[in-house]
């Protein structure tokens, strides 16, 4: 720990938790379709990018699509998220969250987002935290999705921070996977606190500052 330096978050099931607007999202968009739709079957969907999303929900669809039926599938997807994404607030995000999101930065470590959301600033506008980190690397600025590890290499690198500075705070595999291919160290939790490839393991977001305990002086 002794040469961190920032710590890189994934949005979704970190800081935030919209994956309930995720679902109601495509499910609107699958049962106007026809097709079957569910939560076991969005739970592959975590991590990926929104056209990859919309490749595994077509796996039970019949009929064939043409790729400009396929974007205007994901264009309906992403209005009805943003439509429900306008009914956040700042008590989205917990007060825990908050508390020792201020105590890394008032400890000195650099903060920033790494997300394959395009709609990360918009979300961070919305529970008032867009002027908190200190960059933002989200699916505006990357071409390959998570496990790649280029979101979070781009936020290193905005940072000003060499990889090996950096600890990405994960709550999906595929994330744990992209920050350990970004040659990073993970802090997993949630869904991803059981998975072995992470570094530390996180019961609680707050166990952050048990990480860097006595660090700071270092």
């Amino acid at each position: 720990m002794k040469n961190v330096k920032a710590f890189i978050f994934d949005l979704d099931g970190v800081i935030v938790f919209t994956d309930k607007f995720h679902y109601q999202a495509w499910k609107r968009m699958a049962d106007r379709m026809g097709i079957y739709f569910d939560e076991t079957v969005n739970n592959r969907l975590r991590g990926v990018s929104r056209m990859e999303s919309l490749d595994i929900i077509l796996e039970n669809y019949e009929g064939s699509l043409s790729q400009e039926e396929k974007k205007a599938l994901a264009e309906e997807k992403k209005a009805s998220y943003r439509e429900l994404l306008n009914t956040m607030t700042p008590q989205d995000v917990s007060t825990k969250v908050r508390r020792t999101l201020e105590q890394l930065r008032e400890k000195g470590y650099k903060l920033a987002i790494g997300s394959s959301s395009k709609n990360a600033p918009f979300i961070l506008e919305k529970v008032g935290l867009l002027d908190f980190f200190d960059a933002i690397s989200d699916g505006n600025n990357i071409t390959n999705s998570k496990p790649d590890p280029e979101v979070f290499l781009k936020a290193a690198e905005y940072l000003g921070e060499d990889p090996q500075n950096c600890i990405v705070v994960e709550d999906a595999y595929a994330g744990v996977d992209a920050a350990k291919a970004g040659g990073m160290a993970a802090a997993a939790i949630g869904d991803a606190a059981s998975y072995e490839k992470a570094d530390y393991v996180l019961e609680d977001f707050s166990d952050l500052l048990k990480l860097v305990s006595g660090n700071e002086d270092q």
